[in-house]
């Protein structure tokens, strides 16, 4: 699989604080494929927007993880940059995170994170701290194979034995 990782940060884009979400997501991701783009931009609409979709259609990028501006705070607007350039929802991805997470705390509920597909490419917003992250990503790394493969018009383990 291809991921690319974005982080949505003020302060990381302007260098006053480092990167941890990002570092973090994309080692745990080169366990499960390539990571062919990292980057961090700020808390804007249309520079997050104008990434997202330079990472599905000129990287074609299998799924793309954004990290950060999916809370409350006036500049947090990660999910709204996403909806803006997603054809396809997938609103069971960013539930069942929220879900998972409010086992671990209430605050997962105030969580704005959204999911979707562009092209062949799948998008999720995961929140910007590290501790969630690696929590988030252990809910959705067993479906990322299936969802790249079926993304990738190859449909032929649909329907397959699940346990």
């Amino acid at each position: 699989m291809l991921f690319s990782v974005l982080t949505v940060s003020d302060r990381c884009s302007r260098g006053e604080c480092e990167d941890k979400s990002g570092v973090l997501l994309s080692e745990i991701l080169s366990a499960h494929g390539e990571v062919i783009k990292y980057d961090i931009v700020s808390d804007d609409i249309e520079e997050i927007k104008s990434r997202l979709i330079y990472m599905c259609d000129e990287l074609k990028s299998d799924i793309i993880f954004t990290t950060g501006g999916t809370g409350f705070a006036p500049r947090d607007v990660t999910p709204e940059a996403t909806k803006a350039v997603i054809e396809k929802e997938v609103p069971g991805i960013a539930e069942t995170i929220r879900y998972e997470s409010l086992k671990i705390t209430p605050k997962a509920m105030l969580s704005r994170a959204a999911a979707g597909i562009r092209g062949r490419t799948l998008v999720i917003n995961l929140p910007g701290s590290p501790k969630a992250v690696r929590e988030s990503l252990e809910v959705v790394l067993p479906v990322l194979s299936h969802a790249a493969e079926t993304l990738s018009g190859n449909t032929i383990s649909c329907g397959g034995d699940y346990k």
